[in-house]
Order: C-alpha cells, then sequence, then structure tokens
C-alpha cells in the first residue's frame, strides 16, 4: 500500500507559524498533484492548498491565502505547507493526499478523486 506521511504539527500560540511536510516515499511524486486538506472537530473536511504536478501551479482556500505557501521537491519526494500567522481557526487535523494526474488546474480536482493519503497531523493555535 502507497502511504503518506504528515509531519510537522504541534501546538503554537496565535501569529505563529508551523511548516507540515508531507512524504511521498513510495510515490514518483512528478507524476502527482498534492493537496493540503484540514478537519476541524464536528466540521467537514475542507480542501486548504493544492500544487499541480505539471507546472507547479497552485490554489488555496480564501482564509489561508497571504499566510501559508505550499511547495513540493520532486526529487526528496516532499510537499511542506508553510504557515504563517497561524489563528485559532486553523487548528485542526492536517493531511496531504495525492493523486497521479497531468491535469494543471489542482483547484477543480474534488476531494474524492485524491487517491492517497496521510494519517494526519494535529495543528492546534492556542494561546
Amino acid at each position: 500500500q502507497v502511504q503518506l506521511v504528515e509531519s510537522g504539527g504541534g501546538l503554537v500560540q496565535p501569529g505563529g507559524s508551523l511548516r507540515l511536510t508531507c512524504v511521498a516515499s513510495e510515490l514518483t511524486l512528478d507524476y502527482y498533484t498534492v493537496a493540503w486538506f484540514r478537519q476541524a472537530p464536528g466540521k467537514e473536511r475542507e480542501g486548504v492548498s493544492c500544487i499541480s504536478n505539471t507546472d507547479a501551479s497552485t490554489n488555496y482556500l480564501d482564509s489561508v491565502k497571504g499566510r501559508f505557501t505550499i511547495s513540493r521537491d520532486n526529487a526528496k519526494k516532499t510537499v511542506a505547507l508553510q504557515m504563517n500567522t497561524l489563528k485559532p481557526e486553523d487548528t485542526a487535523i492536517y493531511y496531504c493526499a495525492a493523486v497521479a494526474t497531468f491535469f494543471p488546474h489542482c483547484e477543480l480536482i474534488r476531494e474524492l478523486e485524491y487517491d492517497y493519503w496521510g494519517q494526519g497531523t494535529q495543528v492546534t493555535v492556542s494561546s
């Protein structure tokens, strides 16, 4: 089974930063579009950001634009989510997900289309 592994979560104060990393060691990452999702307690999972496998175009949830940055390093088989100026509303379990596609518009790929998922990493923003 293909596994994605997230790391980098933790407890931070409002205004702080965290960098999440997704390792896709069993995938040739060049072929995959990767996205970050999050799920807060009692709420549905929502897409946070995605990055295409073609031209590395990116997309962000409106509430995180300007604060979060997604990036990829295909050689290292990793995708990162740099999260700055964190807010309590960002508290959630964050998941990375991947799908093999060369479709460049990752914002149009639905959650249900992602084939591979990580176990999640907890991000808690609290004073």
